[in-house]
């Protein structure tokens, strides 16, 4: 295989339009967790609707992100992107204009699968425009600091506008996709792998459907396991080992299975995965907790957000002054072990508690995550071949948003299941969560350690 780039034209003036896209998908992502209250009332939803509004952009995410790098290597990661951002507005349109749960959640998927063009051809771009290391640094440290600073823009845009309505920041979101067309159109340059692979549509289609049965399984049992439930936690598990099998066997799988071979890329993977399932899923529920457990408004419900995504902005920004070269496992486990003791200082809430005593839990989360949103985009893209990067970042925000999707599944049911209201039962769901992170540092040490070789 040739590790040769063919790049149209070299361009590096990329980096402004694809951290502005990549802040885009991150502003839609975060919009239903401020107004979901006011969403399920609006749509007439049940109480068993609220984890598939939150989740399905996450579903959507994980189910794209691997194709949109395999096709993005193969026909032009500009193109791929571009299609993203159009997606991401038509998608933003049906859940602005929805007037039943199933539109809505529809919108959110193909939000999720345009994001995953976003997301996976951005970073690739990226990588191919930016190969100097100390520049690569840089420009992954600025696509890291927007992945916080889109956080941090929909939180405050839903407490603004979702206050007054909750259909305004959709509409918002569609309008700024159209709006970034041009200059990602002007100013990013096409590249794509010297090698085409062919889309692997039946592994492609396993994942899809064991993230789909695993998230329905944790949604039906959040009254207590049962058949149906189990039935369908079956299926997803054989579905993903399924696709598991499928990827050893096919000539172009969707992640070739010689990477996990690559301490990098499994430290990588892993910590992206945790990252989702833990700290992501727990400042998911921080809204709700915030505007039903705690009686507060929309507007201190989504602050509490910013105070994690604003620190995550600026340490992801300021990593890039960094002198001594952070690569590998060992920052990134580092990072998790910091994420676990800022979730635990959440513990303790009650009922009487002010919204405000999460703000330290959120702030110390929030320095670690931004040094992990700069870390695994860095790693992402330099532990593949540089014909492979759009798959590289693929396969490593597709363990982050499946990791979101299964994290928040799991808190919610969680969170509304155990104790005596809802304080009580974020106490239960936050340890569990700082377990996860805690437990996900251990991993990435180990995953991460190079393999010995007998000696002679």
């Amino acid at each position: 295989m040739s590790l040769k780039i063919k790049p149209v034209r070299a361009d590096v003036t990329s980096l402004v339009p694809i951290a502005a896209g990549t802040a885009l998908v991150l502003v839609t992502y975060v919009t239903p967790m401020a107004t979901l209250t006011a969403t399920v009332a609006g749509l007439g939803a049940g109480v068993a609707a609220g984890p598939w509004l939150l989740n399905s952009m996450s579903v959507g995410l994980a189910a794209g992100l691997l194709a949109a790098g395999v096709v993005g290597d193969n026909v032009g990661r500009r193109r791929v992107y571009l299609a993203g951002l159009v997606a991401m507005a038509i998608g933003a349109v049906a859940c602005g204009v929805a007037w039943e749960a199933v539109g809505f959640v529809a919108g959110r998927v193909l939000e999720g699968v345009g994001g995953a063009a976003v997301l996976a051809c951005g970073l690739a771009i990226l990588a191919n425009d930016f190969t100097e290391p100390r520049r690569r640094t840089h420009a992954t440290a600025v696509w890291g600091t927007s992945v916080g600073l889109g956080i941090t823009v929909g939180a405050v845009l839903s407490a603004a506008v979702g206050a007054a309505h909750w259909r305004g920041p959709y509409l918002a979101v569609a309008a700024v996709a159209l709006v970034l067309l041009w200059p990602s159109l002007t100013r990013i340059g096409e590249s794509r792998a010297a090698g085409r692979r062919r889309l692997d549509g039946g592994g492609l289609g396993l994942f899809a459907s064991a993230m789909i049965l695993l998230v329905c399984a944790l949604t039906l049992g959040r009254n207590g396991i049962h058949l149906t439930s189990v039935v369908l936690g079956a299926a997803g598990l054989l579905a993903l080992i399924g696709f598991g099998v499928v990827e050893t066997r096919v000539r172009d799988p969707l992640v070739e299975p010689k990477l996990l071979r690559n301490n990098r890329f499994r430290a990588a993977t892993i910590g992206s995965f945790v990252l989702g399932a833990g700290v992501i899923a727990m400042v998911s529920f921080v809204p709700t907790l915030a505007q039903t457990g705690l009686r507060a408004g929309i507007w201190p419900a989504s602050l509490l957000v910013v105070v994690w995504s604003g620190t995550s902005v600026v340490t992801a920004f300021l990593s890039r002054l960094v002198r001594h070269p952070m690569t590998g496992p060992v920052p990134i486990a580092v990072a998790l072990v910091v994420v676990a003791g800022g979730q635990a200082l959440g513990f303790g809430v009650t009922a009487e508690s002010s919204p405000w005593r999460l703000v330290p839990s959120l702030f110390v989360a929030g320095v670690a995550t931004g040094l992990l949103n700069a870390l695994l985009g860095r790693e992402a893209v330099a532990s593949v071949h540089a014909d492979r990067a759009a798959m590289g970042s693929g396969a490593n925000n597709t363990a982050r948003y499946f990791g979101a999707a299964v994290g928040i599944t799991s808190f919610v049911v969680v969170a509304t299941h155990v104790g005596d209201d809802l304080a009580a039962g974020w106490n239960v769901a936050i340890a569990v969560s700082s377990a996860i992170s805690l437990v996900g540092a251990g991993a990435v040490a180990l995953a991460g350690r190079a393999p010995r070789h007998p000696r002679r």
